[in-house]
C-alpha cells in the first residue's frame, strides 16, 4: 500500500527529530472491525512523531486519503452496548454548555455511529439535530426514528449552512483525521456566535498510556494523531476557539469492555470475555479515567468583545 508523509497536521512543524515510536503494522492481519469503533485492540500503529511544537503525536507516514475513506466506508459495527453508554457519558457534559450557548436551535455530531448522541440532543431540548457518519454498519444500526437525521459520508462543511449551529460536537475522531485542523476551523465556520465545540479525545499524556505504552488501545492503525492537553488547546485556540476547557474523562462502560481493551493475549481475552457476558458481573458498569480528555471551545461573541473594548476604553 502507497503511503505518503506529512508533517504535524495541528502546527505545521516539519521537526521529526523525535521518534515516540517505530511503525508496527500488517495491514493483511486485519479484519473487517479494524477502522470499526470500540472494537478488539490489534496493537498496530503507524510510525509516530513526538512534535516539539504543539506536544502531538502523529503518524508521518499514513496511507492515502481515499484508502482509508473506503476502509471506514466498509467497516462493521457490534458495539450499539458500548456506545449507547458512552452517550450517557457524554451527554453528562451538556448541561454546563447549554447554559452558555445563545439557544438550543441546531446541533450536529460529527463521526455519529448509530446516532446514540443524538438521542442525547434530543432529550436536552435541541431542535434541527443532524449526526455525519462515514461508515454504513452503524447507520443501519441505528433507531429507525435516528437513522434520518444521520447524513452517510464524509464531514463537508459545505454540505451544510454556515453560522447556523449552537453545537457542534465529534468524539474520538479527531484521532482519524487527516486534517483535524481543517475540521475545527469549519465547525468555526458552522457555528453560531457564541456558540460551542464539544470534543473528546485521547490522551497521549494520561496515565494509563504511560503505564501500558504502545499496548494502549489508544496506538492503533486508525489513530493518525494521538491529542494532549497542550496540543488540543493549541488546536482549539490556533482555529479561533475562546473559553477553552479540558476535563479528564471517567469513561463508563460494562465490565466486559474493559477487558476486551486490556492487553491480553487474545485467545484468552476471548475466553473471559464469553465467560463474562454469560454472568452479571461481566455488565457491572465501572467509571473510570481510560485516558480520554473532554475538551469546549466557544466562538466569539462580537456583543462580549463590543462590551470589553468599552470597558477597556
Amino acid at each position: 500500500m502507497e503511503m505518503v508523509s506529512r508533517s504535524c497536521p495541528v502546527c505545521g512543524s516539519n521537526n521529526q527529530s523525535k521518534v515516540f515510536a517505530k511503525a508496527d503494522f500488517d495491514f493483511n492481519l486485519l479484519d473487517s472491525f479494524a477502522f470499526a469503533s470500540r472494537k478488539l485492540p490489534e496493537y498496530m500503529h503507524y510510525r509516530l512523531i513526538s512534535c516539539p511544537v504543539c506536544d502531538l503525536l502523529y503518524a508521518s507516514q499514513i496511507p492515502k486519503q481515499n484508502v482509508l475513506a473506503t476502509a471506514y466506508h466498509e467497516a462493521a459495527f457490534d458495539s450499539s452496548e458500548e456506545a449507547r453508554y458512552a452517550s450517557r457519558t457524554y451527554g453528562s457534559f451538556l448541561p454546563e454548555i447549554i447554559q452558555q450557548l445563545p439557544n438550543l436551535d441546531g446541533a450536529i455530531d460529527i463521526g455519529t455511529g448509530d446516532g446514540g448522541f443524538l438521542e442525547e440532543l434530543l432529550c436536552r431540548g435541541f431542535t434541527r439535530v443532524t449526526g455525519v457518519e462515514p461508515s454504513k454498519a452503524p447507520i443501519l444500526a441505528a433507531k429507525n426514528e435516528i437513522r434520518p437525521l444521520i447524513k452517510h459520508g464524509l464531514f463537508r462543511v459545505g454540505d451544510f449552512p454556515l453560522g447556523s449551529f449552537s453545537l457542534v460536537t465529534s468524539f474520538q475522531t479527531l484521532e482519524h483525521l487527516y486534517d483535524p485542523k481543517q475540521m475545527c476551523q469549519d465547525g468555526y465556520a458552522m457555528l453560531k456566535d457564541g456558540g460551542a465545540v464539544f470534543f473528546i479525545c485521547h490522551n497521549h499524556r494520561a496515565l494509563s498510556a504511560k503505564i501500558l505504552e504502545t499496548k494502549s488501545p489508544i496506538f492503533d492503525i486508525e489513530h493518525l494523531q494521538l491529542f494532549s492537553e497542550n496540543s488540543i488547546r493549541y488546536l482549539l485556540k490556533d482555529s479561533g476557539f475562546v473559553r477553552i476547557k479540558t476535563q479528564i474523562l471517567f469513561n463508563c462502560y460494562p465490565l466486559h469492555y474493559w477487558l476486551k481493551l486490556f492487553p491480553l493475549p487474545k485467545k484468552i481475552k476471548q475466553l473471559f470475555i464469553v465467560f463474562l457476558k454469560k454472568t452479571k458481573i461481566g455488565y457491572l458498569p465501572i467509571s473510570i479515567p481510560a485516558g480520554n480528555l473532554a475538551v469546549i471551545g466557544y466562538k466569539k461573541s462580537p456583543c462580549k468583545i463590543n462590551l470589553i473594548s468599552r470597558l477597556l476604553n
